[in-house]
């Protein structure tokens, strides 16, 4: 009888035990899985933002920025706030045209922020006279959570050469 005793309560321990781990384990895998979809999520904004470039479409560009969004171009005053940030894409698209691609070395979600480390490659091709050249850049993106949406918060590019 106490030999029972003794089984019952170490399998109910050991239950106990193993139904703690598993919680935590759930728990794990439920934030694994948020961040993978956040990650994706992220990673649908900047095909958004090359397709809006490719298509010189301003509209869209700034639809992908928050509010009080922060573009650091080089060479290039910073823009602050989605009008400053529209007036730069304006110049932008009215001196050239972009087609590029995406490289992503690395994204970090840590909550409603993000940053996201790339690099583009592709060409440029200059809208008064036709002449196209490689384009190649290294970028930083921190993305913001905003209404359930990822968005460009700040943008920072320059030359990988």
């Amino acid at each position: 009888m106490k030999k029972s005793f003794v089984a019952a309560a170490l399998f109910l321990s050991l239950t106990a035990t193993l139904s703690q781990a598993e919680g935590r384990s759930d728990k794990r895998l439920i934030a694994a899985s948020v961040a993978d979809n956040d990650k994706a999520a992220i990673e649908k904004v900047i095909t958004a933002y090359r397709d809006a470039l490719k298509e010189a479409n301003v509209g869209k560009v700034v639809a992908l920025y928050t509010k009080d969004a922060v573009l650091m171009p080089p060479g290039a005053p910073t823009a602050v706030g989605q009008a400053q940030v529209k007036g730069t894409y304006e110049y932008v698209f009215g001196a050239i045209k972009l087609d590029i691609n995406f490289t992503i070395d690395e994204v970090v979600v840590n909550g409603n922020t993000a940053f996201v480390r790339s690099t583009y490659k592709g060409t440029a091709t200059v809208n008064a006279n036709g002449q196209t050249g490689p384009e190649e850049n290294r970028e930083l993106f921190v993305f913001q959570k905003v209404s359930g949406q990822w968005k460009i918060a700040r943008y920072m590019y320059n030359k990988t050469k």
